[in-house]
C-alpha cells in the first residue's frame, strides 16, 4: 500500500469516527465512504493541470475533494469551510496524516488566499452563483474542476450570457447522472 492510500484510509477512518457527531456525510454512505466520496474526488487527478503547485477548494466540508487531492497528489490545497465545527474536522485531519493543506474558516467572499491555478468544488453551488467566487480565487492560466450532477446543462446555459470560458464535459465515473466540469479561459463577458 503507497503512503497516500494508507494516508486516505487514516482519512477516511477519522471522517467515519467524526460523522456520528458532525454528519459530515449523510449516515447513509457510511458504508460506502469510498466510492461514493473518495473516489468521486480521486477522478479529478488525471484532469488537474500538469505542474500545479497550488490549489484552493470551495466549500470542503467533509474534506471533499480538496482534502482528498492534497493527500494523494502532494499538491498544497487552502481548503475554505465557512462551518466551524467542519473547518476543526479538517485540520484535524490535515495535522494526522500530514496532508499539504491549510484550513481557512471563512466564508468564500471573506477568504484572503492567493489565486492558484487549480480551483476545486464538489456539490457547492449552481454555476452562477460558483464562477464568480472561483473566478477571484484563480490565477489567469488556471483551471477549475467541478463536481456537478443532473442540472449540469442547464446551469451551463444559465452561465452562457455572462461567461466567457471554455468546457470539457467529462461523465463521472461514480455517479450515472454526473460530470466532472474542466473549465479554462474563465472570463467576465
Amino acid at each position: 500500500m503507497s503512503g497516500s492510500d494508507a494516508r486516505l484510509r487514516q482519512f477516511a477512518e477519522l471522517l467515519l469516527r467524526w460523522n456520528t457527531t458532525l454528519n459530515l456525510i449523510a449516515a447513509r454512505d457510511a458504508d460506502v465512504v469510498w466510492k461514493r466520496h473518495i473516489a468521486d474526488s480521486l477522478q479529478l487527478v488525471p484532469l488537474m493541470p500538469e505542474g500545479v503547485t497550488r490549489a484552493v477548494d470551495l466549500g470542503t466540508g467533509g474534506g471533499f475533494p480538496g482534502m482528498v487531492l492534497a493527500i494523494a497528489t502532494g499538491v498544497a490545497f487552502d481548503l475554505i469551510e465557512s462551518d466551524q465545527r467542519k473547518a476543526s474536522f479538517l485540520r484535524t485531519a490535515v495535522l494526522q496524516t500530514g496532508a499539504p493543506a491549510t484550513v481557512h474558516c471563512c466564508r468564500i467572499e471573506d477568504a484572503t488566499v492567493p489565486a492558484a491555478g487549480l480551483v476545486t468544488a464538489r456539490a457547492l453551488a449552481p454555476l452562477p452563483r460558483l464562477l464568480p467566487l472561483a473566478a477571484r480565487l484563480l490565477t489567469d492560466d488556471g483551471v477549475c474542476l467541478f463536481l456537478k450532477g443532473a442540472t449540469v446543462g442547464e446551469e451551463l446555459a444559465a452561465v452562457d450570457r455572462d461567461w466567457s470560458m471554455a468546457v470539457e464535459q467529462v461523465p463521472s465515473q461514480t455517479s450515472a447522472d454526473g460530470m466532472v466540469l474542466k473549465v479554462t479561459g474563465l472570463r467576465r463577458r
